[in-house]
């Protein structure tokens, strides 16, 4: 039925194309085409819809379909971003479904609002498409029911009315995308988007980076903690945050006749522009404002601020210490502070106010999702936490209201001389001194001020020693241990990483920072930097490079050599050029580059991995750390496993031994996340508090479809048995009982097999609030019960 509409109504368009009298339409029905110079306009005649060019003069002949302002001219929204039409001869149609397609002059389709729409296609009654005062081009059947529109769509411009954020039911997400360059919009490097882990912020990202380039932070009933000038636009915005089981969302809407617009630009800067009386644009706000704002380059427990020079200057807050003694203030996330005194659960800590800062990182947070405890229920709750650091108000209006409290290092944060926020960190009790101790500590202070003077150059000056023989001890020891690993200077790693230039950074992990570089000889290289304050250490660089140095395996990745010289440890790598397994799988528009067949090899390269460092390799070793991010793809998208500073070797004798099995869990995980495309800790659905682990056994258990984003691979029969096997093994690696969970020999087995698989009983790690014990039920379970259904993308 869609293929003879669309015969008919190109029919109608040849019929009707000798005319070339320009035509503004208010509304379009199937029977009207929109071809180039035709208008469709809002009720108010503020939008347009129509064909235009971006580069008149290199490529007059790009044309795109866009909706604009009217006057001043400011494009917010591309129909065919990726697929510009080559002519004037296109024109859009509406379908008897409601669907928008676009043709080129040859009658080829180049986009269609089916391709995005989240909604099953169904027969209109009366389609119609028309855009709204707002700027939202829908279509609808009649004049209520919405079929698509395009605020659900968003590109790099945010409209008022529009939303930022994730409908966790239909999975529908609101994210910004900036334009490759100013004359071309197809995708650019940044995305702005909602973070729903922990407590909800936006976060600017760039393509491919490990971390967030800037974050707005979480909502403070006011503004986005990064944002405090929206605070002050108060008196022309109206700013709604929503947050409920179904869906987060951020939009605005201006009071009295403003017309603004927030674009995302191909630098990454966040624009807010006004419209003016003189009908021009005026810049009101930037994000990021300053260096300040870019996320974490103070590191943890320190603060950014703007000094006289109008450069960053990081220090710590007060009760914490720099965690190197080396220049660390202006590096970008590479140091930060430590508390001066540790703190101790079992001798009462106390927690410190810290007024006027920028609320640090939410990712790993927990928050008062009824927004109904008072500050001083948040302070008992994260007392009785010894992991807790942190707690503060999630809404500063009417004093304050509902609890946030942190769990780990406090990143990301900076001083603000309005609108900041209460911060209270745990502090080791010998740091709460009264007013009065302090006027006896300055008085002590100043008579041993010379000899503390003294003792610490001293002691600065062994410390240098010290590390400097400590580096030639070790690089002896592996040159006695004989390990056959080249041994590189430092000036050689240096000139290959361009001085370990920010260009060649790759990202960061527990170790430090990883660079890109090139040998003399041509080699490309993954340079791992033992940071000062890294979170492993000196010892883990040994384990490191003792456990791998003889390993060969094709899914483990390959140690070229390493670098000690005085203070620095380096590991050098062979470079992955597909970066880890996490850069595709989590990437909505990325993970479509892996079909089935490219999963499952990665699936059955990890195992083989796991297994050859389990039962095949001189040590047996255990990983320890095994997740999407320490999987590194190379050229043919092969998995190899790397980042072994936290793994541990083991007797031949403990080959069965509850050791063994343990990883199995992290890889049943893996394998679950390679599968559905959702990370496990980060998973969040409309029905239940579950992660995806125990999301995934609640539907095994249940009888219940497994449901997974939509994928080419799926629509192929044969695969569907291979991935519900999978998912199968998957779950028998996760059991709760160590003795009840396969040895990575069997897994290998399992997945080049057609053996029937045992029954999996409960995972023994999942987050549960409300489920009762469902494990009785398993004697019902048969592998042939369980069924996979498709989410629809975009």
């Amino acid at each position: 039925m869609r293929e003879i509409h669309s015969l008919f109504s190109l029919s109608l368009f040849l019929i009707s194309s000798s005319l070339s009298v320009a035509l503004d339409y208010n509304v379009i029905t199937p029977k009207e085409f929109l071809k180039d110079g035709d208008t469709l306009s809002s009720p108010d005649q503020v939008f347009q819809l129509g064909f235009f060019s971006l580069d008149q003069e290199e490529q007059p002949q790009h044309r795109f379909l866009g909706l604009w302002y009217m006057e001043p001219f400011a494009v917010v929204w591309v129909a065919n971003r990726n697929n510009p039409l080559y002519g004037t001869s296109g024109f859009l149609n509406l379908s008897s479904l409601g669907d928008l397609q676009l043709f080129d002059g040859e009658h080829k389709a180049l986009w269609s609002s089916s391709s995005s729409s989240t909604k099953a296609s169904k027969t209109a009654n009366n389609p119609l498409l028309k855009i709204s005062c707002s700027g939202n081009l829908i279509s609808s059947d009649g004049e209520e029911a919405v079929l698509w529109q395009s605020f659900d769509y968003p590109m790099n411009t945010i409209l008022a009315g529009m939303k930022l954020g994730k409908n966790f039911k239909t999975q529908m997400e609101w994210s910004l995308s900036s334009w490759k360059t100013l004359k071309d919009p197809s995708p650019g490097d940044f995305t702005l988007s909602l973070d729903t882990r922990g407590l909800p912020q936006l976060i600017l990202r760039k393509n491919g980076d490990s971390s967030y380039s800037y974050r707005l932070g979480s909502w403070n009933g006011l503004s986005f903690t990064g944002a405090p000038a929206m605070g002050r636009e108060n008196s022309l915005f109206d700013y709604k945050f929503t947050s409920s089981a179904q869906e987060v969302n951020y939009s605005w809407t201006p009071r009295h006749r403003i017309v603004s617009r927030l674009v995302l630009n191909n630098t990454g800067k966040l624009h807010r522009f006004i419209q003016s009386k003189q009908n021009q644009w005026i810049l009101a706000n930037t994000a990021p404002e300053d260096e300040c704002d870019y996320y974490s380059i103070c590191g943890a427990y320190a603060v950014c601020g703007i000094n006289s020079k109008n450069t960053p200057s990081c220090s710590c807050l007060q009760g914490f210490k720099p965690k190197s003694g080396r220049k660390w203030n202006i590096s970008r996330g590479a140091y930060g502070c430590v508390h001066e005194i540790p703190t101790n659960c079992e001798k009462k800590d106390a927690f410190v106010k810290f007024p006027g800062l920028k609320l640090p990182d939410t990712s790993w947070s927990w928050y008062d999702a009824k927004n109904e405890m008072t500050l001083e229920d948040c302070k008992i709750k994260c007392s009785s936490n010894c992991s807790c650091t942190a707690y503060a108000n999630t809404d500063i209006r009417e004093g304050g209201k509902g609890c946030l409290l942190w769990f780990g290092d406090l990143v990301d944060m900076r001083e603000y001389s309005s609108f900041g926020q209460d911060v209270y960190i745990r502090m080791g009790f010998a740091k709460i001194e009264f007013k009065g101790r302090e006027v006896v500590g300055m008085v002590v202070g100043s008579v041993v001020a010379i000899a503390v003077v003294l003792v610490v150059v001293f002691a600065c000056f062994r410390k240098k020693i010290m590390k400097r023989y400590r580096g030639e001890n070790f690089r002896k020891g592996i040159e006695e241990e004989d390990l056959d690993l080249p041994i590189f200077d430092r000036k050689t790693i240096s000139i290959a990483t361009g001085d370990f230039s920010y260009v060649n950074f790759l990202g960061r992990g527990g170790f430090g920072p990883v660079y890109k570089g090139k040998l003399e000889d041509g080699q490309e290289i993954a340079v791992k930097r033992l940071s000062a304050n890294s979170g492993q250490g000196v010892e883990e660089f040994k384990n490191e490079v003792k456990l791998i140095a003889k390993l060969q395996h094709r899914n483990l990745v390959r140690l070229l050599g390493c670098c000690i010289q005085g203070e620095e440890c380096m590991l050098i790598y062979e470079y992955m050029p597909n970066k880890s397994l996490d850069f595709f799988i989590f990437d909505e528009r990325r993970s479509t580059e892996l079909d089935w067949k490219k999963r499952m090899n990665i699936i059955n390269g990890v195992a083989r991995g796991i297994l050859y460092l389990h039962q095949d390799s001189r040590l047996r070793i255990i990983h320890r750390d095994l997740k999407a991010g320490n999987v590194l793809l190379d050229n043919d998208m092969n998995p190899k496993i790397s980042d072994f500073g936290l793994a541990k070797s083991f007797g031949g004798d403990q080959s069965e031994s509850s050791t063994n099995r343990v990883v199995g869990t992290y890889f049943g995980v893996l394998v679950l996340e390679i599968i559905t495309g959702k990370t496990n800790r980060g998973f969040r659905h409309a029905d239940h508090d579950l992660n995806l682990l125990g999301h995934v056994w609640k539907m095994w258990v249940e009888d219940r479809e497994i449901e997974v984003p939509e994928e080419e691979w799926l629509e192929e029969t044969s695969v569907i048995p291979e991935v519900l096997r999978c998912i199968h093994v998957a779950l028998l690696c996760v059991q709760q009982k160590p003795e009840d969970r396969p040895t990575m020999a069997s897994v290998v087995l399992m997945f080049g097999s057609d053996s029937s698989l045992p029954h999996p009983t409960q995972p023994g790690f999942f987050t549960n609030r409300n489920v009762p014990d469902i494990s009785s039920s398993l004697s019902l379970r048969s592998q042939n019960e369980v069924s996979i259904t498709m989410l629809q993308g975009r």
